[in-house]
């Protein structure tokens, strides 16, 4: 008995895009999805309850960050991040290796694993195949991640390479560490870089070892979106067909909506989160500064086309009003409309999967939010 399991619902005729259900030990939901991001058990300023009331069915937590506050041990205490945390969707936990290998000043690789510093106090550590399934089995995620090395953008073949192949032997031992298989289920993560050989032997490597679900990793690192959107091209053909996808920290709409079109199922990202906290807003005609002079007086809401309850509620000048005053309401505000701005539009992509029109909908969205735009580069 596996603890995640995939159903392909529907292929889109017009794209290849997949309509999926993916069931963990708590929750089922539909593909393709994006998850919020919850990086200290916590999405920041939103109540487990915002959460499933806007959709999300799952969401994603930082193995590396929880090992170091509170502690794995109190979470596994507390019965596992479900109940420390009073969600009762799904979880997702990542390996902790992305916060390690971004750490590059502060950190040594071996074949065992990573010699590192811990960024809040300097404090000396280790992290191993090993020791992330360890810490992931007690956070009792329903899926985890598998510890991968993450190369750097660019890097060259010789060094890709060699990680690839360090990447498929560490994804045996998180095989061999996993104890959990009845109610957690890992995810191999495909590494390999812009290169296509690379890729391909990783995916066959990891995929001869049958894990539940498959990431693709080593992308929004960086690279131009042309580059992502080819490794995504060529790669996801290599991934099982009754198996999840999942890129891994992509959250702008339109690579969403491109990843999806390449045969991606889960996506996460801090996109939404982050610039919320800055004061920037998602809507259905692009990018929107709230803080900006211009919306002192525009009592109208962040996005007319949005139904969500700030839009409903509480217009542009209020809200820019809380964000010039650091008042965490405001923030509040702004994070809840665009975690639920990303969520319908992922319900919108699975609508025109069902309807086979997932192309002319892509066109559609990308010519009202402005990514057809010679200026749109930071949408």
């Amino acid at each position: 008995m596996t603890a995640i399991r995939y159903e392909l619902i529907k292929t889109c005729k017009q794209t290849g895009a997949r309509l999926g259900r993916v069931t963990t030990p708590h929750s089922t939901f539909e593909t393709p999805v994006f998850m919020p991001v919850g990086t200290l058990a916590t999405v920041k300023t939103m109540s487990p309850d915002e959460l499933a009331e806007m959709g999300a069915g799952i969401i994603l937590s930082n193995t590396y960050h929880l090992w170091l506050r509170p502690g794995e041990d109190i979470v596994k205490e507390a019965g596992g991040l479900h109940s420390f945390m009073n969600w009762n969707g799904s979880i997702l936990t990542d390996s902790g290796g992305f916060q390690v290998f971004s750490l590059s000043d502060l950190r040594d690789i071996t074949e065992e694993g990573v010699h590192f510093r811990n960024h809040l106090n300097g404090e000396k550590l280790f992290l191993s195949p090993e020791k992330a399934m360890q810490i992931q089995n007690a956070l009792g995620s329903d899926i985890m991640m598998a510890f991968d090395e993450c190369p750097p953008y660019p890097a060259t073949p010789e060094y890709m390479k060699n990680s690839v192949e360090r990447t498929s032997r560490w994804a045996e031992r998180c095989l061999e560490a996993h104890s959990r298989k009845e109610t957690q289920g890992l995810f191999g993560i495909v590494q390999g870089g812009e290169y296509e050989e690379f890729r391909k032997q990783s995916a066959k490597d990891l995929t001869s070892l049958d894990f539940p679900g498959y990431a693709v990793g080593g992308l929004s690192v960086g690279e131009p979106k042309e580059v992502m959107n080819r490794v995504l091209e060529f790669t996801t053909p290599w991934l099982p067909e009754n198996k999840p996808r999942y890129l891994m920290g992509v959250g702008s709409p339109d690579s969403l909506i491109d990843g999806s079109i390449r045969g991606i199922d889960m996506f996460d990202c801090v996109l939404p989160t982050r610039i919320a906290r800055n004061g920037t807003v998602m809507t259905s005609v692009g990018r929107l500064v709230v803080r900006n002079a211009k919306y002192a007086r525009d009592f109208t809401p962040l996005d007319p086309n949005c139904d969500c309850k700030v839009c409903k509620n509480y217009s542009r000048a209020y809200i820019r009003h809380l964000i010039r005053c650091n008042e965490t309401f405001g923030i509040r505000l702004t994070t809840y409309h665009n975690l639920y701005f990303l969520l319908k539009l992922m319900e919108n992509v699975r609508q025109a999967i069902r309807e086979d029109r997932l192309g002319d909908f892509r066109e559609e969205f990308f010519e009202q939010y402005g990514f057809n735009r010679p200026d749109a580069k930071n949408f």
